[in-house]
């Protein structure tokens, strides 16, 4: 067995907003949203939706940190080329939207290819606002 370790670490990008700052109500409502933005991607393939929260709720020695409400993942993959076996660790991709008391936050690792990181930074801005997409 060959075993190689990147010396790259992931950057990952937060989103961060009040609840008053959008249009959303819960964290069904951004992932929802988000798998429909997934879906609209020609260049993306939407895989699952994972309840993280009730995932870890279920555990015997799950913890969960305090304030947190809800977190979701959606799992989805942006694969247009497939370079090398390695590739692989770093697919499929992932946003997690997860719902604090008074505001939400969407974290995704970035990825390296650029029109991933756009196309997920574009969707997380787009939960920002009053008005529907």
């Amino acid at each position: 067995m060959k075993r190689s370790v990147s010396h790259e670490k992931l950057a990952i990008c937060t989103f961060e907003l009040d609840k008053s700052e959008t249009r959303f109500r819960s964290v069904g409502e951004i992932v929802d949203y988000l798998r429909a933005c997934i879906e609209a991607e020609p260049l993306a393939r939407f895989i699952a939706v994972f309840d993280h929260y009730a995932h870890t709720r279920s555990l015997r020695n799950g913890v969960i940190a305090e304030g947190i409400r809800a977190a979701t993942n959606l799992v989805f993959c942006f694969g247009i080329t497939l370079p090398d076996p390695q590739a692989l660790a770093l697919r499929p991709r992932s946003i997690g939207v997860c719902e604090l008391d008074d505001q939400y936050v969407l974290t995704f690792a970035e990825a390296p290819m650029p029109v991933a990181n756009l196309a997920m930074e574009r969707w997380a801005l787009s939960v920002v606002g009053r008005e529907k997409a």
